[in-house]
């Protein structure tokens, strides 16, 4: 799932003609780790405030925007199971993200078809 920093960083780059591994190699790492931390799967290091407020020209409003959602990207809860396919870790996070809306009845519908 893209976080709030991951849509920020696409639009940075979107803005400024870059791809997604031009934005890596500025800030050090692989396309790869980078397209983890957009989609919620790694956490972005706090050095990164810094950097991409002094290449992307990023000041105010729009530099504490950028660390809010830094910041929240570093404090999000993260599920680890080992052993599990990428497809069904996405697909309990999809459920999970669910869970809040769900009723009472629609838990325990869930529960009495996770236990058959």
């Amino acid at each position: 799932m893209l976080t709030d920093f991951g849509k920020a960083c696409r639009k940075l780059r979107i803005d400024n003609d870059e791809l997604l591994l031009d934005m890596a190699n500025y800030l050090g790492v692989s396309a790869a780790f980078l397209s983890k931390v957009e989609n919620g799967k790694a956490k972005p290091p706090v050095e990164w405030k810094e950097k991409i407020a002094s290449h992307y020209d990023i000041t105010g409003a729009a530099y504490s925007e950028i660390c809010t959602y830094i910041d929240k990207a570093r404090n999000a809860k993260t599920l680890k199971i080992p052993n599990i396919q990428e497809d069904d870790s996405d697909l309990m996070l999809a459920f999970a993200r669910k869970l809040g809306n769900m009723t009472n009845a629609e838990k325990e519908d869930w529960r009495k078809k996770l236990d058959r």
